[in-house]
Parts: C-alpha cells; structure tokens; sequence
C-alpha cells in the first residue's frame, strides 16, 4: 500500500496527469562541463520550463550513446564525478526545484553502489525514475522490482522499433510514468532525418493503445522534430543537442533558457 502510494505522488506520473502532449525530457550529464555543474543545469533547465530532466550518470564504456554523449562521460569521469558524488550534489536539491528527475545510465555502477542502498538514495535525495537500458525485464521483473516500489523509484523501460509487440506489451504492463520510445537502431546523437520506417514504428506503436504515456528519444534536436515527436508520442527528450549547448556555452542559464525555448518554439 505504501508502495502504490508512492507510485501515484511520484512526480513524472504526476507530470503526465498535468500534460498530456508537449512535454519536453532534457538530458544533461552530470558533473559536465565541470563537476559541481549538475544542480545549476537541473535548476537552469526548471526555469527554462523542461517538464522533466534526466540526469546522465557518467559511465566508462556508455554503449548506446554517440560521440557527444561519451565525450560528456569521459570529461565527467576525469573531472572527478562518482554516484557518490552525485548524490552528494543532489542532497538538498529539493528545496530548490520540483521538476521530475530521473537518473541516466548503465546498470554496472548501479550494482557497484548496491541496488537497494542506490534506490533508498535516489529516494533520499528527491530522484523520481531511472533509465537503465541495459538492465534486462526478466532480470529485474525477477530480481529488482520489489526494491524499486519499495523506494517509490519508478524503472523506466525502452522500446525500440524491433522489439516485438508481445515484449512491448509486457513492457507496458510493468511500466510507471512513461515508456521511453527510442526513434531508431541508431545511437544517441543521430542526425540522420525521419525515415518511413520510422513513421511506420511510430503509427505501429499508436495503433496498440498502450495505457502508458510515451516520450520519443534518440534524435530529437531541434523544434521541427520536436514538433514530429509530439505528433506520435507525448513529448521528446533531447540529449546530444543539449550536450553539445553546455560544450560550447557552459552552465550558463541565459543559453540553457534560450535553448528550452528553441526547442519547445
């Protein structure tokens, strides 16, 4: 009971209850461009008027991720960032935004901290969801998912246009918040347009009613695909984009505001 409770105040299925279409995810990594820049982006990125944000948790070898995003990791990594480190960051984060947040990565390091200390962190420290794309179903539908309700730590879920419409539906039955609908095969960062057959995954996904809401992933860069998005999902999240803005500009909330704006037009 406690559990279900948790799930229905959780801030990233509130959010959806708010807004149903428009919603735009931001992913950033932490501690990049340097390390004690994780809370001024997540706070630059509220004021902006992001919906949710998603924090990148800095990994060795981030394999579904392009050149931008593994730049990003390594810059954090050699500038010091742990998850020790990045819960120490989000400590009193709480007190200073609302904004659903949901923490990005592989689920090595998440195994290294402990996965029961980990969610009773992210709990801790005001952390809503996780993406952990290569943590399989079976293994935490079997293992992990007791732990995560007990927390109140939502375990977001990715689809892809070849998984099948029986693990789509499985998904979906196990799914809180969203479902993360990744565009392509390809990996984050892509530019490589919109395909028909990327329209025909989108029309596909439509056209089983999911009773999960979903946000469309991998790239998302610019107003015009995030219009696209939003013809066939709830919303988009953009992350090499928003990457390579912070490259360039740094924590800057001016540019970070400019940027949200851009995006949602």
């Amino acid at each position: 009971m406690e559990a279900e409770l948790t799930k229905q105040t959780n801030r990233i299925t509130h959010v959806f209850t708010k807004k149903s279409t428009g919603l735009l995810n931001v992913y950033f990594t932490a501690g990049f461009p340097n390390l004690d820049d994780t809370v001024t982006v997540l706070e630059g990125l509220e004021k902006a008027g992001a919906d949710l944000v998603e924090i990148g948790m800095p990994y060795s070898d981030p394999v579904a991720d392009g050149e931008t995003i593994q730049q990003s990791n390594m810059q954090a990594l050699e500038n010091g960032m742990t998850l020790k480190t990045l819960f120490e960051q989000l400590a009193d984060c709480r007190s200073r935004v609302s904004v659903p947040i949901l923490l990005m990565g592989y689920v090595n390091p998440v195994l290294q901290f402990g996965v029961e200390a980990f969610c009773q962190k992210c709990q801790e420290v005001g952390v809503d969801g996780v993406i952990l794309p290569d943590l399989p179903l079976d293994l935490y539908l079997d293992e992990y998912e007791p732990i995560f309700q007990q927390y109140g730590i939502l375990n977001i879920f990715l689809i892809t246009p070849q998984t099948s419409d029986d693990r789509i539906r499985l998904i979906d039955e196990h799914s809180e918040g969203f479902i993360y609908m990744v565009s392509s095969a390809s990996i984050t960062g892509s530019t490589s347009g919109v395909s028909e057959q990327m329209l025909a995954y989108f029309d596909r996904i439509n056209a089983m009613n999911l009773r999960n809401p979903r946000l469309i992933g991998f790239g998302i860069k610019d107003n015009e695909t995030f219009q696209m998005a939003n013809q066939y999902a709830n919303g988009a999240i953009i992350g090499s984009a928003f990457i390579r803005l912070l490259q360039e500009n740094g924590a800057d909330g001016n540019e970070i505001a400019g940027f949200v704006r851009t995006i949602k037009g």
